[in-house]
């Protein structure tokens, strides 16, 4: 039986095209990022109890991110800012007329858990990821403030964010985020035995009551490294 010319030539390519080493057709799955971010930060506390964004400062840093999979990751950052409050227009009125200010720079060590709400890739279609999602975070951090009177303390991180990917292994996000802190005395910076802003009420504070809290909202860039040893694994 005569084989046309033209099917031996499709299967001899099919052919070399199935003995490639399979690393030739994967697409790269990278694990680590680094990055830089910055943006603006805010205090909420005695000296302002719900204002948004009031008297903001300056705020950036760094961060690292292991990406466990499409959906997990595990997030380190070393943030600095600037923090300020004053209860003159914060709304909020003291007993005998008091009013307090302050002004600090903060330091910040964290790590946080986020989750994806989609599974995030460039690559991998058929496994319905996709090159932007909108993600939730938590964990631990420890705070440290300047000041007359400093401030060390551990934080939780409640925050979420949008990240997107500019092209492979480059990732562009906005994050926003709550810190509370476990103690009343953020917002004293000095040494004081008088009045102050630690319990301007007499009433001693609570885990839930009268906590201080500080923000950030940040954008980040971020450059992948380390390829995945699986990379045609959706893992």
């Amino acid at each position: 039986m005569k084989i046309e010319r033209s099917v031996v030539v499709s299967l001899l390519v099919r052919g070399l095209f199935l003995m490639a080493p399979i690393t030739n057709i994967c697409a790269q799955e990278y694990k680590y990022e680094i990055g830089g971010a910055a943006g603006t930060s805010f205090y909420m506390g005695d000296a302002n109890k719900t204002k948004f964004y009031l008297h903001p400062g300056i705020s950036g840093g760094l961060l690292f991110r292991h990406n466990i999979n499409f959906l997990w990751s595990i997030k380190s950052n070393i943030f600095a800012a600037n923090v300020s409050g004053n209860s003159d227009d914060s709304g909020n009125r003291f007993p005998f007329a008091r009013q307090a200010s302050f002004q600090r720079t903060l330091a910040e060590l964290g790590t946080q858990v986020e989750f994806n709400f989609f599974p995030y890739s460039d690559k991998y279609a058929y496994l319905g990821t996709k090159p932007y999602t909108p993600y939730l975070f938590t964990g631990v951090g420890l705070t440290y403030a300047t000041g007359e009177k400093t401030f060390t303390g551990a934080n939780i991180p409640l925050g979420m964010g949008f990240k997107y990917k500019l092209k492979n292994r480059m990732n562009i996000g906005i994050e926003f985020s709550m810190r509370k802190l476990f103690g009343d005395d953020f917002d004293v910076t000095e040494k004081t035995t008088g009045w102050n802003l630690d319990t301007p009420f007499g009433i001693k504070s609570s885990f839930l009551k009268n906590r201080d809290w500080y923000s950030f909202t940040i954008i980040f860039l971020t450059w992948e490294f380390g390829m995945r040893e699986d990379p045609c694994h959706g893992n």
